[in-house]
C-alpha cells in the first residue's frame, strides 16, 4: 500500500512514516498544505492521511483540491481539533475518515486498511497466481505449502504484481507504487528487487510467473 502523509508536524509525520513503514508500506510525506496538495494530485495513493491545521493551506483546503482534481483516494483526517462542527466540514468537503489526536497508531493502521479496503472494488486478503499465494493481512508468501521469506520491498512489489496480475506494469508504474517520491527513477533497483523475487518464488525449478515484457514492463501471468 502506498500512503502519503500530510502533517506540518515534521516529528509527528516521521513517527508515522516509520510505523507505516515497519508494516511494508511505502510512505510519502509533505509538511505543508501547498505541497501536500500538489503530491496528491500528480501522484497515485491508496490512503491519504491528512491534517487539519498546516501552513499555506489548510487540510479542507487541501482536501477539496484533491477532489476537484477527480481523485476518488480515501482521505483520513488527523487532528487536534475534536471539534463536531469542524469533523462535519471535513466530511462535507470529501474526507472519509477524522481522528483525533493524540491517537492510538493500532487504530491508525486499522483504520486505514479498513479505508484500502473500501470499493472501488472488494479485494480478497489472498491473491493467488497458480500455487503461489500471497495473504496482505499476515504479509506472508506460500508457493507450493512452503513458506517464502521476502524483505519488506519484496513483499510490496509482489504484492503490487498480484493485485494486477495479467496487467502489464511499466518500470514507471512499479516506481510511483512501490517506491516513495524520493527514489532514483534511473537506477536498477527494480531490476535488482524483481531479480531477487524471482530467485525466491521460483525455488525447486517452479515455473516462473513474472514476465519481463521487453520495452514495456514487468507483469505475472499464469497461464
Amino acid at each position: 500500500m502506498k500512503l502519503l502523509i500530510i502533517e506540518d508536524d515534521i516529528a509527528a509525520a516521521a513517527f508515522m512514516k516509520t510505523s507505516f513503514e515497519s508494516a511494508s508500506h511505502v510512505v510519502d510525506l509533505a509538511h505543508n498544505g501547498t505541497d501536500g496538495s500538489y503530491a496528491a494530485r500528480i501522484n497515485p495513493y491508496d490512503v491519504i492521511i491528512l491534517d487539519f491545521s498546516m501552513p499555506k493551506k489548510n487540510g479542507l483546503k487541501v482536501c477539496e483540491e484533491i477532489r476537484s482534481a477527480g481523485k476518488t483516494v480515501p482521505i483520513l483526517f488527523l487532528s487536534v481539533i475534536g471539534d463536531t462542527a469542524k469533523k462535519v466540514d471535513a466530511l462535507e468537503k470529501g474526507a472519509d475518515d477524522y481522528m483525533t489526536k493524540p491517537f492510538s497508531f493500532d487504530e491508525l493502521h486499522a483504520r486505514v486498511r479498513a479505508l484500502a479496503r473500501r470499493p472501488h472494488k472488494i479485494e480478497t486478503s489472498i491473491l493467488t497466481a497458480g500455487d503461489l499465494s500471497l495473504n496482505t493481512e499476515r504479509q506472508v508468501a506460500v508457493r507450493g505449502g512452503t513458506a517464502i521469506y521476502l524483505t519488506r520491498k519484496e513483499y510490496t512489489l509482489l504484492e503490487y504484481l498480484m493485485r494486477n496480475q495479467g496487467t502489464i506494469l511499466s518500470r514507471g508504474m512499479i516506481m510511483e507504487h512501490v517506491w516513495n517520491a524520493d527514489s532514483d527513477p534511473f537506477s536498477n533497483t527494480i531490476e535488482a528487487h524483481i531479480l531477487n523475487l524471482r530467485k525466491k518464488v521460483n525455488i525447486g525449478r517452479r515455473k516462473d510467473f513474472i514476465r519481463n515484457v521487453p520495452g514495456r514492463g514487468y507483469m505475472i501471468a499464469v497461464e
